[in-house]
């Protein structure tokens, strides 16, 4: 299995061509060097130029703010090639470097699974954007997630189809991995929770080709609202355009995969009108706002949870680095957990003793594929 290591010198350009360290201005003294595990190739590629984007912007902003310790930051990446193998291979790779402080993992809950072992033998901080709500609960000092998990992604779904579309006779559809498996399991016990039994529940297999036997089970069952957890968005496009289609018109409500831009740019009006719970939402406070000008004005395209999640864990790695006032790994994690009221992209940090720093999602719809912003929805529990 290769593994490509790839270096971005300044300027934003994100391409994926060369391989090398991104990084900003060079520093006296060295840098501090923060690894990325992220997909170049393999099914996730775009996605993965994306989230180097955010991270890359993030990097700009620290750096011409001073850097860290008086420093410049860098980050070197390594291709998880979209696989758990990949994934695992990647964070090995990185961890041999002695230099690196902290390390960005993935936003795959199936591949955080796998690199989990590795990353508490290696006793470091590591930020990552899996939603799993298990991750955080696996005993692993060194995991702090920059996204809300699904067991709130579980609750906002729930209420607001019961309570805002008025609707009882559920469907769920689910990736059998991880992620899916724990966020369906999430949001039947809300939905249960509220006095409601889903009316069928359909795993699938991530990379499927054709979802006809799901979405005819959907059909039969007769339901008039849909949830979903997709792993991966060619999987949700594929079903969204088959589930409309085959006839299947029910309102569905979706995890953060069926707002991502690679999901619509392949369903297209398939997924118009249909809602999602978004940990990023562009009009959801002035931070997302900035951050969505700044990553437009460079990709051209307009922003995701790929992206927006990597630039608030470059940036909170930064804040709790200069924090502890070294490197060491104890005392960035400590200042870690010590970060409230810090104010991101993807919404307000306040992070608890199991490193998850965000405890709500954004209710967003596509309106004829703009992502419009509906509401927030925060617990306290």
């Amino acid at each position: 299995m290769q593994v490509t290591r790839r270096v971005f010198t300044s300027g934003l350009a994100i391409g994926l061509a060369a391989p090398a360290v991104l990084r900003g201005a060079s520093a006296q003294g060295g840098t501090i060097k923060i690894g990325q595990v992220v997909p170049i190739t393999g099914p996730a590629a775009e996605a993965g130029k994306y989230a180097m984007a955010g991270a890359k912007l993030a990097l700009e902003k620290v750096n011409k703010a001073g850097g860290v310790l008086g420093k410049q930051l860098e980050i070197v990446t390594e291709d998880d090639q979209t696989t758990n193998p990949g994934a695992v291979l990647a964070f090995s790779k990185l961890a041999t470097n002695a230099d690196i402080s902290a390390f960005i993992g993935s936003i795959r809950s199936t591949q955080m699974h796998a690199m989990a072992p590795d990353i508490l033998k290696n006793a470091k901080p590591t930020m990552f954007g899996g939603t799993d709500p298990t991750l955080t609960k696996l005993g692993n000092p060194w995991l702090f997630r920059c996204r809300p998990n699904d067991g709130y992604s579980g609750r906002v779904i729930a209420t607001f189809g019961l309570d805002e579309l008025k609707l009882k006779k559920w469907g769920i559809v689910h990736s059998t991995d991880a992620f899916g498996t724990n966020g369906a399991k999430a949001l039947a016990e809300a939905l249960e929770k509220a006095g409601v039994k889903p009316a069928i529940i359909q795993g699938y297999s991530n990379q499927s080709q054709d979802f006809t036997p799901v979405v005819l089970a959907l059909k039969q069952a007769g339901i008039d609202v849909l949830g979903s957890y997709f792993t991966f968005e060619n999987d949700l496009g594929i079903f969204a355009r088959q589930l409309r289609q085959l006839g299947v018109t029910a309102p569905w409500v979706g995890s953060p995969s069926i707002v991502n831009v690679t999901a619509l740019k392949l369903a297209g009006p398939a997924l118009y009108n249909t809602y999602g719970v978004a940990d990023y939402a562009e009009d959801s406070s002035p931070e997302a706002k900035a951050y969505a000008d700044a990553y437009r004005a460079v990709m051209k395209v307009d922003p995701d949870n790929q992206s927006s999640w990597c630039y608030d864990a470059v940036s909170l790695l930064a804040t709790a680095i200069n924090k502890a006032g070294k490197t060491d790994p104890q005392a960035v994690r400590e200042a870690m957990l010590s970060i409230k009221g810090y104010k991101g992209a993807e919404g307000e940090y306040n992070f608890d003793q199991n490193g998850d720093g965000l405890h709500g999602y954004n209710i967003v719809q596509n309106k004829s594929g703009k992502i419009a912003f509906a509401k927030h929805i925060e617990f306290k529990d």
